[in-house]
Formats: C-alpha cells, structure tokens, sequence
C-alpha cells in the first residue's frame, strides 16, 4: 500500500513518459512483422512485462532497458505459448491479429482488467468474423481461426477504443481494403497508424470516423517507433498541481493539444494554466475553486480515465459540481470510499453524481478496483489530514511508471509500505 501525509506544498517539475493505452497496442503490433521492431519512450509498468513474458512464451526475442524495448520474432512457435499474464488485462485482446497473421489461429483469454463493468467485445468478434475468421467462445478463453477473407469489407468499431486498435491490426495483413466505420479518434490510435505506415500499410483517415486500411502481407521489419507520451499522467499531475502545489507544477511533455476538454473545465473551475516551450505546461494552485459540471465523452471529448480524478478537484469546489459518466455504468462506483474521507457524494444512477460544498478531507485507509480510481485516491491522501493508506498497489503499478518517485520528487510526503 502506499502510505500518504498530508503535502499541500508540492513543487518542482515532472515529465511525461510513455503512454501506457498507446504501449500495449504497438507491442501487440510488433507479432505482426516478422523480424525486429524497437520501440522507444516505453512506460516502465506492469503491463508492459506482461506482454513481454507472453513474448517470451513464443520464444521471441525481447529487450527492455531504460525506456527502449527490442522485439524480434523472427524465430517464433506456439509451443510454449503462455497467456496467464495477458489474463490479467483487458488489453492481452490485442494479440488476436499477430496470432492470426503467423499462425492462423488465435486462443487469447477473455479481456479482464478494471473493475468498471461491462466493456462487450461484440464489435472485436463481428469484426474478425467479417474478415473471414472463424470465432468460438469457452468461459474463459476467445478462440479465432482461419486465414483472412481476400474481399474488401466494412465493419464498425462503434467509437470502442480498444476494438478499433484490435481491428486496424486485424485488417493489416489482408491483402484487401478494409474500412471501419466508427473508428475511435484517441491519440494512440494515431500512433498505432503510424507505426503500421512505417511498415508499408496504406491507411486512409477521413474526417467523419472512417479508417481505411489496405492491407499487405508484404511488411516492412527493422522498424523504430516512439510510443507518445501519457496525456493522462499530465491530467493527473496537472490536478495534483491545482489542489496541492504551493505555487505551481510545470509538467514537461504533456501533450496539451491532447488535453482541450479537460483543460476548458480546469479553467473553468478557476485553475490558472500557461502554456511553456517545448509542450510543457504550467500549473498553477487554486485556492478558490468554483463548482463544475463535467460529461465524459469520446475523444476529444472529456476523458473517461481523467474523471475519477477530476472528482477529488470537485470535493475542493464551492457549491455543487456534477458528474456525467456516459461511457461505463460501474466507473462511479468507487465514490463510495469517499464517505471512508469524510467526503458524501451522492451518486444519482450509475452514471451521474453530485458532489456539493468544499471539503475537509480525514485520514482512513481505502482501497480500488481499478487504476486511474487508485490515482483519485493517493491525491485524495495528499489532500487529507493525517495519514492515509491506499490499498492494492497493484492497480497504480499497472499503468503509472515510477508514480511513487515522481511524487516525491515534487516533495510528497508518501511512501510504499507493507500491510
């Protein structure tokens, strides 16, 4: 658990490294080319060796120093193959194309991870099956098989992050245009298309949510790609500045022109901001927050990972601020450990909740089922008096590199303990 004093004077500066959505994709992406792909600024977390003892397990060769990550699978089998650590995560789904492309066949565990409800993968499934794969299902494995269809199709990602990356994989090596409808937008989207470019893959993009892909089994290897930098790792820091900086935090590498829909209601809650060289962005403390209504939404939408954490911001806001979650029905389930704070937000249904007056948060010990959850509550510690402990270390772990040392290094009073 992570133990947490009170720190209401942090300072210094904090840069952004890789991003954790758009890492497993990419990693994922290299099972695609048959030979050696390097991929730079790599987040250091959990989730990254995850993926790599699966990689492991088909006898490829792996990398991982610093931030530098080498994959060739040049030489690879099933016969070892390991999927006990991709179990852990929603996002050991991505690996459906890299195994369908090399070995006609794809047994991947059913998509884990967060606790915050339904997340179907029906757009995953009709997706692969239009392609021309087959597809059964047991409690706790996806099994899909056969060569891809050589006709051109459409299919739809409903704006499902994950099932567009999962599908853009899919559709590289056909030789056959596939055009996906209703494609997510998010920035690691983007890098995910860039790294598939690199590797002679013809994607199209239109303005309306369209992708168009036409695929080759012709691929380019000794590939380099840099993994973008964590938008919202910079969300997160930029909150922890407004409620807990003595002057201001200045967040290096923070993608701001990822962060439009977050900044606007930042400012709108009285958060002073400035904008530096070379993307970094200032951050000043607000002593005086005004209350806000915030709706999540597709990108560039407000995000859905940044509004557990917006919510500690609202419980400093005068008067009533009110939250819309429209992507996920469990996601304001964990306001509950906020009445363990002293905190009483009323969550409406399963996706709204209002929050009221500025509060004095108490010391407890609290616990997450899911990452950016956990977050929310370690700045809620650093805001809290006395001492309070966060259970399940695992879940910042999973997503956040080196979390622990970037908040002492703004001179946080926390510390990982032993229960």
């Amino acid at each position: 658990m992570f133990q947490i004093e009170q720190s209401l004077d942090l300072s210094g500066s904090v840069t952004i490294w890789g991003s954790k959505n758009a890492a497993l994709p990419l990693i994922s992406a290299a099972l695609l080319i048959p030979g050696k792909v390097t991929f730079t600024n790599v987040p250091d977390i959990l989730d990254v060796h995850d993926f790599l003892h699966f990689y492991k397990s088909l006898w490829a060769e792996t990398n991982f120093s610093w931030d530098i990550l080498s994959i060739d699978t040049t030489d690879i089998s099933l016969d070892n193959i390991d999927t006990s650590a991709i179990a852990r995560t929603r996002a050991g789904i991505y690996f459906i194309a890299g195994l369908l492309s090399r070995f006609e066949t794809a047994d991947v565990p059913f998509p884990h991870g967060d606790k915050i409800w339904k997340r179907p993968i029906d757009e995953h499934i009709d997706g692969y099956k239009n392609m021309g794969y087959s597809f059964e299902e047991t409690s706790e494995m996806l099994k899909f098989s056969g060569s891809w269809s050589s006709d051109d199709v459409t299919i739809t990602a409903y704006f499902a992050v994950t099932a567009t990356a999962n599908l853009v994989m899919g559709a590289a090596t056909r030789n056959a245009t596939t055009t996906i409808q209703l494609a997510a937008f998010e920035p690691h989207i983007f890098n995910l298309i860039d790294f598939l470019r690199l590797a002679w893959v013809q994607i199209d993009v239109r303005y309306d949510h369209t992708i168009i892909i036409h695929g080759t089994r012709n691929l380019k290897t000794n590939l380099q790609q840099e993994v973008i930098s964590d938008y919202l790792q910079s969300g997160t820091f930029a909150i922890i500045a407004a409620l807990a900086s003595k002057e201001y935090i200045d967040i290096h590498r923070a993608r701001i022109s990822d962060l439009w829909a977050f900044l606007y209601k930042l400012h709108d809650a009285g958060v002073k901001t400035e904008n530096l060289w070379n993307d970094t962005l200032r951050v000043y403390r607000c002593h005086n927050l005004k209350a806000v209504n915030i709706q999540t939404n597709i990108f560039p939408g407000f995000p859905t990972d940044l509004m557990p954490l917006f919510t500690v911001l609202m419980t400093q806001c005068a008067w009533t601020s009110r939250v819309h979650e429209i992507l996920y029905e469990g996601r304001l389930n964990w306001l509950v450990e906020y009445e363990n704070l002293w905190v009483a937000p009323r969550i409406i249904n399963l996706h709204e909740a209002k929050i009221e007056w500025p509060t004095s948060l108490q010391w407890a010990t609290v616990k997450s089922w899911d990452l950016r959850a956990w977050a929310a509550l370690v700045i809620a510690g650093l805001l809290a008096e006395w001492t309070t402990k966060v259970e399940n270390v695992y879940w910042i772990k999973r997503g956040y590199d080196d979390f622990l040392w970037k908040l002492q290094s703004l001179w946080a009073k926390i510390e990982e303990i032993q229960d």
